[in-house]
């Protein structure tokens, strides 16, 4: 948890907060920025129902437009945010030390800390029902009984899906008219939540023998996406390591997999995504490796030694937020690059229009081609002739 003072900011127009907003510690690249219109408009919406005695929460805000814009543009003294990820959490308080705002937000997780009390809450919509899912039952459970959810997006990444979500939780939700692209959904009039909550889901995986919990937050829930499952394919090729990291670990099946089948191997079990983490040591326990996989939620290893692992495990991604883009992957393989032993494996699965060889190769070193089927390639890279 972080917890600031008071905001010392005069209040500015949203635009000349945006402008000076960055993704840092996330990639950064011309055609990735640090917000959108979503942001804009849900500011406007929320700007019609505050009043000084106002309890504002936020979900979602993805490098702290949101709540900087609550703090600098609307004067709020107190904002309470959840980010899922570890890169969005520290860009809002690098952006927040830009702008000069010291203090005046609290990070916390998903949950009764973060919105008990709230009466207005606003979400930039997440890329899954499930985790939508996760989080209005959350606002419904734990918000004040009078609180107003807005919740916006772009235009292309909705579905009338989300407006069925938000009404199994509340009574009233209303969509707002696009503008720039974007649109806000209003959801007012919480419904009663009976019984725990719904999430975090466990499903048993009958082709692995294994146990598999998920965060509405993380990639394919409780599922085995067809890249894990190829790599797994050649766990009996890889090494008996005895250091050994996930990365990007999802819901922690890599790191299940190889530690059921490498009795004295520990294993790190690391992601930026909270809800990864938390689902991984979730499936860790359920399947009785809790005291050989560790869980931590780290930006690519960043707190990890150099040359502490004798092998490191990856399914990278290939999106950043909802844009495709390869940097997410190439800052994964520099930072295995400097993580692996010199004697270190890494073990890498992507798709084949990639095109990762070439970066494998200047980031981490000599690396051969060990399995490739129609959709996915399998690599292994070794730091030796760096």
């Amino acid at each position: 948890m972080t917890e600031g003072g008071s905001s010392h900011v005069a209040e500015h127009n949203f635009e000349s907060v945006a402008s000076r907003l960055r993704r840092f510690p996330d990639v950064e690249a011309p055609n990735l920025q640090a917000w959108d219109a979503t942001d804009k408009l849900l500011l406007e919406a929320a700007a019609g129902v505050l009043t000084e005695h106002s309890d504002v929460a936020i979900i979602g805000d993805r490098f702290g437009a949101l709540t900087l814009g609550m703090l600098s543009c609307h004067g709020r003294k107190h904002v309470r945010v959840h980010q899922d990820l570890i890169t969005g959490a520290r860009a809002l308080r690098n952006n927040a030390t830009a702008l000069g705002i010291d203090g005046g937000y609290e990070q916390l997780p998903l949950g009764a800390a973060l919105l008990e009390g709230a009466d207005v809450v606003l979400m930039q919509l997440p890329k899954t029902l499930a985790e939508l899912e996760e989080v209005a039952d959350a606002v419904a459970r734990y918000a004040a009984p009078h609180a107003v959810l807005f919740a916006g997006g772009r235009v292309k990444h909705m579905s009338l899906g989300m407006n069925a979500v938000l009404a199994r939780y509340f009574s009233d939700v209303q969509p707002q008219l696009a503008r720039q692209k974007s649109r806000v959904l209003t959801a007012r009039n919480p419904l009663p939540v009976p019984g725990p909550p719904p999430f975090p889901v466990t499903e048993r995986n009958s082709e692995l023998d294994l146990t598999v919990c998920a965060r509405g937050a993380v990639f394919a829930g409780t599922k085995l996406d067809i890249g894990t499952r190829f790599l797994l394919e050649f766990l009996p090729s890889m090494p008996p390591a005895r250091r050994v990291v996930d990365l990007g670990c999802g819901t922690g099946i890599l790191a299940a997999m190889y530690a059921r089948s490498h009795p004295n191997a520990r294993v790190t079990a690391t992601d930026q995504s909270a809800a990864a983490v938390d689902s991984a040591g979730a499936t860790a326990e359920a399947n009785g490796l809790t005291g050989r996989i560790t869980v931590l939620q780290d930006d690519a290893m960043r707190s990890l030694p150099d040359s502490c692992a004798d092998l490191i495990l990856l399914n990278p991604p290939f999106h950043l937020g909802a844009s495709v883009h390869a940097g997410a992957g190439t800052k994964m393989f520099e930072a295995a690059g400097r993580v692996l032993a010199p004697h270190g494996e890494l073990w890498t699965v992507f798709n084949r229009h990639l095109h990762y060889l070439p970066a494998l190769e200047r980031l981490v070193g000599p690396t051969r081609v060990a399995g490739q089927n129609a959709k996915f390639i399998v690599t292994v890279s070794t730091p030796g002739g760096r």
